[in-house]
């Protein structure tokens, strides 16, 4: 079947579309958490199996066969240093020969031919039921399989099996068509000879005479000397040869037309079941023309995308296992031991955006519910998403990591502080407040302004020991007037600012002309202990009143 043209394009096609390579330029897609692992199966796949180059081949014989069988070769402390394909004809996968370990699993090479008729295939000829065989662990062999049909189980069916019955009909269909119009392409002759009054008993051996001396010439073999007669090249054996009689009929020759039955109707019909049985789009096989624009295209690729992803699956589970092996050799264990994802590429770019598509909608559509406090967001989380409790609280938890790593990177901005190796942050709004409070949340209260004790009560302020200068004093608020004097000709005075100080000074002058004479007679007044003389002290005698 491979020697088909449109079998052996659709694995090809098949096998070009599962290795393409993303924006990076790589093939497979390795992440990890840790950079050694990363850097470790990097090595394995792109330097020691060179999946660029042996990729393609594999994922085209497990198409083929729907198996594929790669011997590992590992060595210890180093792990998968190279790796040995075999045919799926050597290799029988046993399962379930260990009483005490059913799950066991190994697998038969037999270097002289198939496996033996107990797993399903061919017995080598000559070759005893027991003969030996070399036995290989499962961690020793990669077992690439297409598990579609469990009737084929332990091993997988092969992507064309579904075209084997068609194939045959379609070559054999072929093989009529072109028999058919071999035989039957030339234009034939009916030849009406004349037999005039030739007795009937006479009449086949003249038309043989005829047709041999216009169908054959003599031939003489100069080697043996033996005497053929040859055909023509004008080989007109389907020709027809009627003898006539009468007066009327002469001899003639008659063209009968040339081929009428179209036989390519049965081709095309079993070709299309081809098609269907592949899931190769037409267009990929270049069978359709004017693509251009149509919207069946896109959606034979998305579906066509959704059977090279179902391959993919396949291939990486597999390559899943050779990079546990790998990992494990080099003396990985727990956790560390599958600290890794490996992916391969999207083969369809409308494939992708569809996804990215329904998740905008997703998007709008709990952005919608939220805006409007509709529904809360757990229950956005179970019924758009899809997610379970344990998922969504891991994800709230992650959007808080997320919010403390964009306020250190604006405190860096926007500060020029790290919070990480200070412990501190400086500019926000509570930093702000609580320079002027207690009881806050401050960062630094060595930079409270003077003036501002944060340790002072906050609240109604306490009763003082005196109630001078208050409203329950008996002399008043105000005992001396200043707040009146203050306050004297507010009413005249302008509303502008600017005036307020000399508007002060001129009431005082006012207050001072008034009060003139008081001031005059104070200054004559003698006080009792006063004293005319500079010199004397305040316990000098003199200053005794008798």
């Amino acid at each position: 079947m491979d020697q088909d043209a449109i079998i052996a394009s659709a694995l090809d096609i098949i096998a070009d579309e599962s290795t393409l390579k993303n924006d990076m330029g790589e093939v497979l897609s390795i992440r990890s958490s840790n950079e050694d692992i990363q850097k470790i199966l990097y090595n394995l796949f792109y330097d020691v199996l060179n999946i660029e180059f042996n990729l393609w081949s594999w994922i085209r014989q497990m198409c083929k066969y729907g198996d594929f069988f790669l011997k590992l070769e590992i060595a210890e402390k180093f792990g998968v240093y190279n790796v040995i394909p075999y045919t799926a004809f050597h290799i029988s996968r046993e399962e379930g020969f260990n009483i005490n370990n059913p799950a066991d699993i190994r697998f038969r090479y037999e270097p002289n031919g198939l496996a033996n008729t107990n797993t399903g295939y061919f017995k080598t000829p000559n070759q005893p039921d027991n003969s030996p065989g070399v036995y290989f662990d499962n961690y020793e062999m990669a077992h690439f399989r297409l598990i579609a049909d469990t009737n084929y189980l332990p091993y997988g069916r092969s992507y064309i099996e579904p075209a084997r019955k068609i194939f045959k009909q379609y070559t054999l269909m072929e093989d009529a068509m072109l028999i058919h119009r071999i035989a039957r392409a030339p234009e034939k002759r009916i030849f009406y000879v004349n037999v005039g009054g030739i007795p009937p008993n006479e009449i086949d051996a003249f038309m043989q005479k005829t047709i041999s001396n216009m169908k054959r010439t003599p031939y003489v073999d100069q080697n043996t000397g033996e005497y053929n007669l040859k055909y023509n090249m004008q080989n007109m054996m389907e020709d027809f040869f009627v003898p006539v009689r009468g007066n009327d009929s002469s001899t003639k020759i008659d063209t009968t037309k040339g081929l009428e039955y179209d036989g390519i109707t049965d081709v095309v019909y079993l070709r299309d079941k081809i098609f269907a049985a592949l899931k190769v789009p037409r267009a990929f096989l270049g069978y359709e023309e004017n693509i251009e624009g149509k919207a069946t295209l896109a959606s034979e690729d998305i579906r066509f995308a959704r059977t090279i992803e179902r391959l993919q699956r396949i291939m990486v589970s597999e390559l899943n296992k050779i990079a546990l092996v790998h990992l494990y050799s080099q003396g990985y264990r727990d956790e560390s031991l599958t600290n890794f994802e490996l992916s391969m590429n999207s083969p369809s770019i409308i494939f992708e955006q569809e996804k990215i598509e329904l998740m905008k909608s997703k998007a709008e559509l709990s952005q919608a519910l939220l805006d409007q406090k509709l529904l809360p967001t757990n229950w956005i989380y179970d019924n758009i998403y899809q997610l379970s409790e344990d998922q969504y609280d891991e994800y709230r938890d992650l959007i808080r990591e997320d919010v403390k790593r964009n306020f250190r990177t604006a405190q860096i901005e926007n500060e020029g502080n790290d919070p990480i190796e200070t412990g501190k942050s400086y500019g926000t709004p509570h930093d702000l407040a609580s320079l002027y409070g207690k009881g806050r949340m401050y960062s630094d209260p060595g930079n409270v302004p003077d003036g501002y004790d944060t340790d002072s009560d906050l609240g109604r302020p306490k009763d003082s020991i005196t109630n001078r200068g208050k409203q329950d004093s008996n002399f008043g608020k105000d005992p001396l007037g200043v707040k009146r004097m203050k306050d004297t000709d507010k009413n005249d005075s302008s509303d502008s600012k600017t005036n307020k100080n000399s508007l002060t000074l001129e009431s005082s002058k006012v207050s001072y002309l008034k009060n003139k004479d008081i001031f005059k007679k104070m200054s004559k007044k003698q006080l009792v202990f006063e004293s005319s003389k500079d010199n004397t002290s305040l316990l000098d005698e003199n200053q005794l009143k008798e």
